[in-house]
């Protein structure tokens, strides 16, 4: 531990500057959040010429009829038009809140609100927590016309809505009230863990970030998302007895199968698994169901599992530990600099002594152009991961032995094809934009690969006969 903390002083050492040279920190807040939000602008007017496309690509030609490749392009570029809108519109937004002071407004809000109950700034814990809350509502409510025109316009204009406006603001009363429940104690321990370590806060702080995530785990798909969706035990027949086969071969630790009724909200289709190692469960959207053919679910779900197989969560949970220590790492230097808060134009007073919350939210200001990098990254290897789980469930014929699983790719071709035709997605990608905001391969690559999989299978079946 002593080395640890040796080298992250060293580290801090490096950093100085940042509280002793004249940086103005806002104009580079303001000028790098505008060049991201400028740059993702320009992807988007990269890919939009794709929507005007009249045919599918080539190895889609066949599944695609006309008409459903016309409303996929329609619904395209209209996401593509409001995207375009709404990040320009967020970013003027921030800029505004930045430019005019508005964080540190929030700080003295939050101050006047707990001095109306005789608390001082001695009590820095609660008044972060008020600050918070302050910055959300004030942030959140500006924003919200985006969210309603999303739903009731763009999402009912493509045949995918279901939300009706009660389901609406109860989905967004229950979203504060849990944000709250959880978020208040999460930030209050967050903050005392710095308070408690002091500048030895890394490890600390690692711990109870990778405690927390654990637990949200379990806790998530279990205590919250039945508050917005009602998940029940799926329904004995061919599906459920070709899953439960799947995962006992496999090994899979399956001890529930659910049922999740995602056509409350969207037409649009899932699978997802979640759980502690020794207990999963699989959740099967119902269009998903409603959509596919069972063996087509089947293999929706041999390439769910060929991530647990590949162990893709744990390594990616382990790559977002490298990222939040790096982070951690490098905040303290903007922790114990005044000039820093100064720049955002709080107070002599507030600055001398930065508070936790307020320095760190401006830190993850600064961060923004090398998260917008770390970003690119991550999706290059979410996207390696897809890879390697499609190629999974290609492979269960030789894996498991099983001769009825000899056209697993096919089916997870023809599933794809499905959700992609009946959730209108894009099939023409800008190979930058996709680099930058896809995590998973497009929709022709992953056909390709399947393909390629098949063929090299025939060749070595071939040479072995």
């Amino acid at each position: 531990m002593d080395v640890l903390h040796t080298q992250l002083a060293a580290l801090q050492h490096q950093l100085d500057f940042v509280a002793t040279k004249p940086i103005d920190w806002k104009f580079y807040v303001q000028a790098f959040s505008w060049g991201v939000t400028l740059f993702e602008s320009y992807l988007l007017l990269r890919q939009y010429p794709l929507y005007s496309k009249t045919e599918p690509p080539t190895v889609l030609a066949g599944h695609f009829s006309p008409d459903a490749f016309e409303k996929s392009q329609k619904y395209g570029k209209d996401k593509a038009k409001f995207s375009l809108f709404a990040g320009l519109f967020k970013q003027c937004l921030d800029s505004a809140m930045i430019q005019f002071g508005f964080y540190n407004w929030a700080w003295d809000v939050a101050r006047q609100v707990l001095a109306s109950f005789g608390y001082g700034t001695e009590y820095e814990i609660t008044q972060s927590i008020a600050f918070s809350c302050v910055l959300f509502f004030a942030s959140s409510i500006p924003t919200l016309p985006l969210s309603i025109y999303q739903t009731f316009v763009l999402e009912e204009k493509h045949g995918f809505n279901k939300t009706t406006p009660t389901l609406f603001v109860t989905d967004l009363l229950k979203g504060w009230g849990i944000g709250f429940v959880i978020g208040t104690p999460f930030l209050g321990a967050f903050l005392y863990v710095f308070k408690w370590a002091g500048d030895r806060f890394v490890p600390w702080l690692m711990a109870f970030l990778l405690c927390f995530q654990l637990s949200m785990v379990v806790v998530y798909p279990t205590v919250i998302q039945p508050l917005f969706n009602k998940l029940s035990p799926l329904e004995d027949g061919d599906l459920r007895t070709r899953i439960e086969a799947l995962a006992t071969k496999l090994k899979f630790p399956l001890k529930h199968l659910y049922e999740i009724d995602g056509s409350k909200r969207s037409s649009h289709s899932n699978a997802y698994f979640f759980g502690l190692p020794w207990s999963k469960h699989i959740v099967i959207f119902d269009t998903l169901i409603k959509e596919s053919k069972a063996e087509e679910v089947e293999a929706v779900l041999a390439h769910e599992l060929g991530h647990w197989y590949y162990l893709h969560p744990t390594k990616l949970l382990c790559i977002s530990q490298v990222h939040i220590f790096t982070i951690l790492a490098l905040f303290p230097a903007f922790l114990h600099a005044p000039q820093l808060l100064r720049s955002f134009d709080f107070s002599k007073e507030v600055s001398a002594h930065p508070p936790t919350i307020v320095a760190f939210l401006l830190f993850q200001m600064i961060l923004t152009p090398l998260e917008s990098l770390v970003s690119i990254g991550l999706n290059a290897i979410s996207r390696h991961f897809e890879w390697q789980a499609d190629r999974f469930a290609c492979e269960l014929q030789e894996k498991l032995g099983s001769a009825e699983m000899h056209d697993m790719g096919d089916r997870l071709g023809r599933a794809l094809i499905t959700l992609h035709v009946k959730n209108l997605s894009t099939v023409w990608v800008d190979w930058l934009y996709s680099a930058y905001h896809h995590s998973h391969p497009t929709l022709t690559e992953r056909l390709k690969a399947l393909d390629a999989f098949s063929a090299k299978r025939a060749s070595a079946e071939k040479k072995t006969t």
